[in-house]
């Protein structure tokens, strides 16, 4: 029996392959601990829900921010990321290491919007400005506004979610979906709106959808905090007289265009919400009211005034009889 004998591997090329390895483990290492260049420059990713691992590194290298795929999905399985990503739109910069890359991924540091939301800003407002940012689809949004199986499930009476997208600052993702940031606007409303201020709001003989009408009437017609009772004065004095509310910006709601002018052919377009044709408030809100708004609807002011009229400066003249508010409109008219 011939007997086979194995030549033992020369010492030399043992010790390559151990260098050769050592050198890999330092090039890594190097690599996972250093900027990925020197500019600094700031890069917007988007990982959308679902992305596989493989296609996540894809969009990471479409953006300059892989300088070695070999070692970037290396470095991945060894801090245990494969599996951990979170999707939404991130903000990298290219002075940080492949190593905070990914631990910034994992931990959904996800790049968020500061909104304000003004108050008494329309749905339709509050929909252009959230689409502006990309954060809403302008229909889809507009087109929860009016679903009513959505509505009912966010406890709102009513054909559309016009008076319950509180007026706020937020902090919104791109990962958010439209529903999601329609709830945490109408969460906060619900926040804001205690049940103190609905048993107020009873005491005063409205419902809940008549007290934010009429929050929503007052905010529209004035931006100046301390002339809102004084407007919810004069709506509740010609309720109380079964007089028409003439309310030129509610009569102009939903009319094609939004007319920035308001013209004698508006206010005689019969619509519903028309409050120079039809008798009382409004079939629900025409914006989304502020705290400023809400409290001068429960706490009207003491004055018996039945007419305003525009100063041209946002602010108004307040009358008590019609020969009075028939001068102010003369006087304001001419300066005009």
């Amino acid at each position: 029996m011939k007997i086979v004998h194995f030549k033992k591997a020369p010492r030399w090329s043992v010790l390559i392959a151990a260098l050769t390895i050592l050198f890999g483990v330092i090039a890594f290492l190097i690599w996972a601990g250093s900027p990925i260049d020197h500019r600094q420059a700031t890069v917007v990713v988007e990982i959308p829900k679902g992305s596989s691992f493989t296609r996540i590194v894809d969009i990471i290298d479409e953006a300059g921010m892989v300088t070695n795929k070999p070692f970037f999905y290396l470095l991945s399985i060894f801090l245990g990321a494969t599996r951990q990503i979170k999707a939404g739109e991130y903000e990298l910069s290219t002075a940080m290491t492949p190593a905070e890359v990914i631990e910034k991924l994992v931990r959904g540091e996800i790049k968020t919007y500061k909104i304000l939301i003004p108050e008494d800003f329309t749905a339709r407002e509050i929909a252009a400005r959230l689409a502006f940012y990309k954060l809403v689809n302008e229909k889809t949004f507009m087109a929860l506004a009016s679903d009513q199986a959505f509505l009912r499930s966010l406890g709102i009476e009513g054909g559309s979610i016009e008076g319950y997208l509180y007026p706020d600052t937020y902090n919104f993702d791109r990962s958010l979906t439209d529903r999601e940031i329609i709830r945490t606007m109408v969460s906060q409303f619900r926040k804001v709106v205690t049940p103190a201020m609905l048993a107020r709001a009873r005491s005063l003989g409205l419902t809940a959808a008549q007290f934010v009408t009429l929050a929503s009437m007052i905010g529209r017609e004035s931006g100046y905090k301390e002339e809102k009772p004084l407007i919810a004065a004069v709506f509740y004095n010609r309720l109380k007289r079964s007089m028409k509310l003439q309310s030129d910006p509610t009569a102009v709601y939903r009319l094609e265009g939004s007319p920035g002018v308001v013209t004698r052919r508006h206010l005689q377009t019969a619509t519903p919400y028309n409050p120079y044709l039809i008798e009382g408030l409004p079939p629900g809100p025409i914006a989304n009211p502020g705290i400023d708004s809400l409290q001068a609807a429960l706490h009207p002011a003491r004055v018996n005034y039945l007419y305003f009229v525009s100063k041209n400066d946002g602010s108004h003249q307040f009358s008590t009889t019609f020969l009075g508010h028939n001068q102010a409109v003369i006087k304001y008219r001419m300066e005009r």
